[in-house]
């Protein structure tokens, strides 16, 4: 189990998880800045230079769900994480991926009113031998505080929040270990399988009145996708588009509505699996069914109809390739093979 403690400079969160992990039997402190610091210390200076902060390395995202599963691995748990995460699209993707790993993420985020976090943050002697590395460090702490103003819409939607206001770290702790014994703050994300093997995955397009597609957006990865999922063991692509459809968006179709549009195969990148992804066009929704529409809560957290352009916003490039070659096919009336969603010549 992960207890992941957020919130933005000055919350109190390192000296809340120091007390946290007294009350919770068998924890761990876990801090990722330490695979950040690690990252520092292996990568070439020129790729450093490119960022500002950890969290914008690829290579920290994937990291530090990595070592989370390593250490429940050697210990007990809880993991208790301090660790400010404003990013929706890089909390989707880290928390997907421990939930890929059949590990339970607690979010909770200490939260205060500004004037008491820039008081906090001026009081903060970071670095005792250095005054201008600490006067530095505090202005870097201040200019992110509207950050954190602009990521509490959706961290109140995502989390627990705790107003840490009157609270020692002490009660923080306390309120903290409360939250986690009663189980409201576990983010409900679904637990995709976690398989090094490729699969074959089934996807629908649907459409509205003015021609535009249907995207839905994850909360277990940072991009947004086409309703469908992976094919499972014995079943048949277009039951599995089938059913994806009900259980994605609650909509019950036919078979004989779905036509096959292409065929991709996508390679294997990094983590990401590869495998054969097969588009369907299941037809428009009126705006009786798209009143109807149900998404899961632990895996889907919202819809909308985009244009292709609109798309490219919300897709990365693979997925992206593959929807324009589909809808190229669907204007068309063919079906398309593709490989990394370009066209590939099959025969002679």
């Amino acid at each position: 189990m992960i207890v992941w403690v957020n919130g933005t400079f000055g919350a109190g969160k390192t000296s809340a998880c120091r007390e946290l992990v007294g009350l919770l039997p068998g924890s761990v402190l876990y801090d990722p800045e330490l695979v950040g610091y690690g990252l520092r210390h292996i990568l070439p200076p020129d790729r450093m230079a490119t960022v500002s902060d950890f969290q914008d390395l690829a290579a920290w995202r994937r990291l530090v769900p990595e070592v989370a599963a390593a250490l429940l691995a050697e210990v007990p748990g809880p993991l208790v994480v301090p660790m400010t995460l404003l990013r929706e699209d890089y909390r989707d993707e880290i928390f997907g991926a421990l939930a890929a790993r059949g590990l339970a993420v607690h979010h909770l985020v200490l939260d205060a009113e500004e004037t008491i976090l820039r008081e906090r943050i001026a009081a903060r002697e970071e670095v005792p031998d250095d005054p201008a590395a600490s006067a530095r460090l505090r202005s870097w702490c201040q200019e992110h505080l509207p950050q954190y103003r602009a990521a509490r819409r959706w961290l109140s939607r995502d989390a627990q929040l705790v107003d840490t206001s009157g609270l020692t770290p002490r009660q923080t702790a306390e309120r903290l270990a409360e939250l986690v014994e009663q189980g409201s703050a576990r983010c409900p994300i679904v637990q995709s399988a976690d398989t090094t093997g490729d699969t074959v995955a089934a996807a629908v397009l649907l459409f509205d009145d003015q021609d535009r597609v249907l995207l839905v957006d994850p909360v277990y990865k940072p991009d947004w996708e086409f309703p469908g999922g992976v094919v499972e063991r014995g079943e048949a692509p277009t039951d599995a588009a089938l059913r994806e459809t009900v259980e994605e968006l609650g909509l019950q179709l036919e078979s004989s509505a779905l036509r096959l549009l292409a065929v991709d195969w996508e390679p294997r990148t990094g983590p990401r699996r590869g495998g054969l992804r097969l588009m369907y066009d299941g037809g428009h929704l009126d705006a009786t069914a798209r009143a109807a529409l149900r998404l899961p809560a632990e895996e889907l957290r919202g819809w909308r109809f985009v244009t292709l352009d609109e798309a490219a916003g919300l897709l990365p490039p693979n997925r992206l390739r593959r929807l324009a070659a589909a809808l190229a096919a669907r204007e068309r009336g063919e079906l398309r093979y593709l490989e990394a969603g370009l066209p590939a010549a099959v025969g002679a």
